[in-house]
């Protein structure tokens, strides 16, 4: 029983987080803001996975994985690799920063919240991941997530901002 909760938590607590995600992100984004929000999404998760990635290569504080060290099996799925970042987590943190930034959906961050720190706690307790791992995982996804402030507010009444058309050539004199 106990197996099978910690697996529900490391592996099958990221389907509920794609599945909201993607239904906020699809549903919850005004129809006139969806292009450059879904711009900073996809650039926000490339520039985490790419973090990810380098980090990676450069740091890895453990050359194996918790269960390998203590000479068990994996309680939940894994890449061969020795770990660091955790990119279930990564994932799951990068999908609820991008609700959180884009949609301000306050009720869907919130599960999504909760979501990820199960992954977190499930990938520890699974011994696919160190606490080390899982939190590399978000603070790389938070980098990642910097895209988000470049987020344009409201437009004020006479300060229309357009960013197809070019501006109005003056008269020459």
């Amino acid at each position: 029983m106990y197996e099978t909760l910690v697996k529900i938590l490391a592996d099958g607590a990221v389907l509920p987080v794609v599945l909201i995600g993607t239904w906020a992100l699809l549903f919850k984004i005004e129809r006139g803001q969806r292009y450059r929000a879904y711009c900073r999404v996809l650039l926000a998760g490339l520039t985490a996975y790419l973090l990810a990635k380098l980090i990676g290569s450069v740091f890895q504080p453990e050359l194996e994985r918790p269960f390998e060290l203590m000479g068990v099996s994996a309680g939940a799925s894994f890449l061969n690799n020795p770990g660091f970042p955790s990119d279930h987590v990564l994932f799951c943190t990068a999908i609820t920063l991008a609700v959180w930034f884009e949609t301000k959906q306050k009720v869907a961050t919130a599960i999504l919240i909760l979501l990820t720190l199960a992954v977190a706690v499930g990938r520890v307790l699974a011994l696919v991941h160190s606490p080390l791992d899982v939190v590399g995982g978000v603070i790389i996804a938070l980098l990642g997530g910097l895209w988000y402030l470049q987020r344009e507010g409201k437009a004020k009444p006479g300060s229309v901002k357009q960013w197809s058309k070019p501006p109005k050539a003056g008269k020459i004199l």
